[in-house]
């Protein structure tokens, strides 16, 4: 590291939010760090985002991911914004323990926030010190670039490091700070936010920053803001459409960690699917089981109708006409979601052409697995080799494999009507169904090492493993592998 100190990054900020949306940020630094460390960086989204990996990978990076010294250009604020938390509204949340740094235009030439995450104290931090574990960091780094490879939007991480500080939480636990990249951090709990403060130009201005930042193309709508509620519903059913399709469990799908862009963000309790089994949930705080497996396209409906809520008097100066314009819009995003979630099941099972009968074939192969306690990811997986003849593993991961094998002479009945040939079907199939997942126990394995033991060994090699999630390795069985076993579920907790 040493060797590259004398470069000093640039990172070329721009502070579009800065300038645009006064009364939905407050300017505030971050808490110095004692004995900051790098533990993590991330070469290959540095070079995504036009900025030298060299130059940041080094003391002066460090500087700068630790909150020790505020890059050139940047102009740090905590963003304002409300939420409804398992239902209930709270006006005012915010940025309690980060701070956006920042914009750049990456290569694509596509704006991305860089935000510090566990920087310390801000205006609305709420009671609470402002930083975060490194458990909780490294967590989201992990889940983050897994769920990147496995093709999913979603924020991701550009650095990870310890502070040199303890935080307090039952007990003393190593600091750490993540430096966050997004395309942008607007949720919307951030429209509630305006909205609860009854302040129509701010919200208007939000909308308008919205629109130019996400959706340009529905400025020239007819009804830009109902074009522009329309373009945010597809993006987040087409999101939650993978989550679906991957077995992936949010676990806080809070109105406060929806965002504008359709990017998955916040991995507080998150975790994926071992067994498939509809009403799962892992988050400690999720007692009823509101963010549920099966509850989330359901959720995904509710939160947006919080969003049209806040857009009905730019939708229509008769407030009658806005209501009904927005329901129409709100009772298509089941649909619309259901036909992503089909198009996503389709390509996991290997159709190419579309049949009426697919959905009930598709239920039908998950009614197997949830009756048989099969492990939802590696079905799947499991099913291109079934079409190779080779049905031994898959059939082992059914209690009562006599079911599958009923579905699956329905499938490949199914499949021959398509007329494509098995191998090119079995290939597209390995494309899109992942043998490595973030499986709960080797996270909290490799999380264990890193916190417990200061060992990032086990970290970085399941890092490198879920980085090609597609790709089958000899020797990182263990990685395929479910949980052993327990009488204990698993449980997930936020990281604040």
């Amino acid at each position: 590291m040493d060797a590259h100190d004398h470069i000093r990054p640039h990172f070329n900020f721009d502070n579009s939010f800065a300038r645009s949306l006064e009364g939905f940020f407050i300017s505030c630094q971050a808490e110095p760090a004692s004995a900051p460390k790098l533990l993590q960086f991330n070469h290959a989204l540095a070079k995504e985002l036009g900025l030298d990996p060299v130059a940041l990978d080094s003391k002066a990076g460090l500087e700068i991911f630790s909150g020790n010294v505020t890059p050139e250009g940047s102009e740090p604020l905590a963003q304002g914004y409300a939420g409804h938390q398992f239902g209930g509204f709270a006006p005012q949340l915010g940025d309690g323990r980060a701070l956006l740094l920042g914009e750049v235009i990456d290569n694509l030439k596509q704006r991305r926030d860089i935000q510090l995450k566990g920087s310390g104290r801000t205006p609305f931090s709420r009671g609470g010190d402002g930083k975060a574990a490194l458990g909780p960091v490294l967590r989201e780094y992990l889940i983050g670039e897994s769920m990147h490879a496995l093709g999913v939007p979603t924020t991701r991480a550009l650095a990870a490091v310890t502070t040199g500080d303890d935080v307090y939480r039952e007990i003393p636990l190593p600091g750490a700070i993540l430096t966050r990249v997004a395309a942008s951090h607007i949720r919307i709990g951030t429209f509630e936010f305006g909205a609860a403060r009854g302040d129509v130009d701010k919200v208007r201005k939000l909308a308008d920053y919205s629109i130019a930042r996400h959706y340009p193309e529905t400025a020239n709508s007819e009804n830009q803001y109902l074009a522009f509620f329309e373009a945010v519903s597809d993006a987040q059913a087409a999101l939650v459409a993978r989550w679906m399709n991957i077995g992936f469990i949010h676990g806080v799908m809070n109105t406060d960690n929806m965002t504008i862009s359709g990017e998955t963000i916040d991995y507080g309790p998150c975790a994926f699917m071992d067994t498939y089994a509809p009403s799962t949930v892992f988050s400690s705080i999720d007692a009823q089981g509101r963010y549920a497996y099966a509850n989330q396209p359901v959720i995904l409906s509710w939160n947006l109708t919080r969003l049209a809520e806040t857009l009905i008097r730019f939708i229509n100066t008769d407030k009658d006409r806005a209501i009904e314009l927005l329901t129409d819009k709100i009772k298509a995003i089941q649909p619309l979601y259901e036909t992503y979630w089909l198009a996503g099941m389709r390509s996991k099972i290997g159709l190419s052409e579309k049949d009426p009968d697919d959905l009930e074939l598709i239920n039908d192969l998950l009614l197997v697995m949830e009756g048989g306690h099969a492990d939802f990811t590696l079905v799947f997986r499991r099913l291109a080799q079934a079409l190779r003849g080779h049905s031994d593993e898959i059939r082992q991961l059914f209690d009562e494999p006599d079911a599958f094998d009923v579905w699956a002479r329905r499938w490949r009945k199914r499949l021959k009507k398509d007329g494509v040939a098995v191998e090119t079907v079995a290939q597209a199939m390995d494309l899109v169904n992942p043998i490595y997942i973030p499986r709960n126990h080797k996270v909290e394995e490799a999380l264990t090492a890193a916190v417990d033991q200061e060992d990032m060994t086990p970290f970085a090699k399941l890092l490198t493993v879920l980085s090609h999630p597609f790709d089958e390795v000899v020797g990182n069985e263990a990685y395929a592998a479910p949980a052993p076993n327990s009488s204990i579920p698993y449980r997930t907790f936020c990281g604040t």
